[in-house]
């Protein structure tokens, strides 16, 4: 789904609002009984989640708030989100940081054990397979995650790969954890409620560090990390084990932390000026045009070895075409594919992803302009609906992250 959960949350609940409530059904949940379900889908629909098709799950856009009473709520207290739907995995033997190397471009073998970085799988031309969160648990496992939308392709990709390694010798197996869920628990509110239910101490663990303990009664891989800009962390859990945990972290919130849907979670992340695959990476837009030069370890600069590596390090020394950059702007909230122009008419790019900042009360897009164009202050105009309307590219993240570092 393309350019717009924040808008199709706006849509369905302009609709329900409006009484319009078959129109949606046939909309949105024509195809609910070909579409996957997570371990806790009976009790989104039970707590009002308004539930859509997504990469091919049936996940709740919002409940009974807003989306943007829900990001606000996310900033000041906390949320909670099922994101079962993503595709978690682990590599294991001998040789399967080395295996890992071939495929991103992170330094996975200078990554400590029980750390973790996010990285990027890359195409032949440097291109963007796919962003995901890794981590060395150990110097012979390595757990990910990917994307839902891109599960299929990235399994593929990764097991055709594998075949390969494993002809000429290499010892990597994998393990899809199917049989787990996935929650992210995000905002202030995150840690001091999580340590309630554990007794490893949480202040010890920080932004990107991995933990395997016991949560709740139930053994979970626990990865500080998030998707919003706010401290927080994302539990792998056995699913038998997903209910029960997510009513323990609400009801000792006592209705501060909340459940929270997509929508709020990509207004979350535009303003924390994250990356959504599909809309602000594709195959063709490499790490280097994406802004994600630091992921690219130095030793991986230096050396190479990984899929496109003589595309991105030419990149690297010569300089991308284009550039991935924030706009602040007047008049309606920009969208995906909204024109980018000079202060003279020309075409300089084309926004990514945009909309209205429930934090900062205005207009943010993120989106692509020619190399040159990309600094701060740079005056644009952002076309939409034939209308010119004025923009300024600025600095992201857009809301400052709050990251839990040493």
């Amino acid at each position: 789904m393309k350019g717009g959960l924040w808008q199709l949350g706006q849509s369905i609940t302009r609709r329900l609002a409006n009484g319009d409530k078959k129109a949606v059904a046939r909309r949105y949940f024509a195809t609910e009984a070909e579409l996957k379900k997570t371990a806790l889908y009976d009790f989104h629909v039970a707590n009002g989640g308004k539930m859509v098709p997504f990469a091919g799950w049936s996940m709740p856009i919002q409940y009974k708030d807003s989306i943007m009473d829900s990001t606000l709520n996310c900033r000041e207290n906390g949320s909670l989100f099922d994101v079962s739907h993503m595709c978690g995995l682990s590599l294991k033997g001998k040789d399967s940081v080395s295996f890992l190397e071939k495929l991103v471009i992170a330094d996975v073998a200078g990554l400590a054990p029980g750390t973790g970085s996010l990285t990027v799988f890359t195409n032949e031309k440097g291109g963007a397979i796919d962003d995901s969160v890794i981590t060395k648990v150990t110097d012979h496992h390595i757990y990910l995650v990917v994307n839902a939308g891109c599960r299929d392709k990235d399994l593929a990709h990764i097991e055709e790969h594998m075949k390969s390694f494993k002809a000429k010798g290499g010892d990597v197996s994998w393990h899809i954890h199917d049989e787990r869920s996935l929650l992210a628990l995000q905002g202030p509110l995150a840690a001091p409620i999580l340590q309630h239910l554990t007794k490893e101490d949480l202040s010890k663990l920080y932004f990107g560090e991995f933990r395997v303990l016991d949560i709740n009664g139930s053994q979970c891989f626990l990865t500080r990390t998030g998707y919003t800009g706010e401290d927080g962390f994302e539990i792998s859990v056995p699913s038998e084990n997903a209910l029960d945990l997510a009513k323990a972290i609400l009801e000792k919130s006592e209705g501060k932390i909340r459940l929270t849907g997509l929508g709020a979670r990509d207004s979350l992340r535009l303003e924390a000026g994250l990356c959504l695959y599909g809309n602000d990476m594709e195959q063709h837009i490499t790490p280097i045009e994406a802004g994600l030069t630091w992921a690219i370890g130095k030793r991986r600069r230096a050396e190479g070895g990984f899929l496109g590596a003589e595309f991105i390090l030419k990149q690297l020394e010569e300089g991308p075409k284009i550039r991935r950059v924030g706009f602040f702007s007047s008049g309606p909230p920009p969208r995906s594919h909204s024109e980018i122009q000079d202060e003279g008419g020309n075409n300089i790019g084309e926004v990514t992803s945009g909309g209205f900042s429930p934090s900062l009360k205005k207009n943010i897009a993120m989106g692509y302009v020619k190399s040159g164009l990309h600094k701060a202050g740079t005056k644009v105009k952002i076309i939409i609906r034939g209308k010119a309307n004025e923009g300024v590219v600025t600095k992201m993240p857009f809301v400052p992250t709050k990251y839990y570092k040493p």
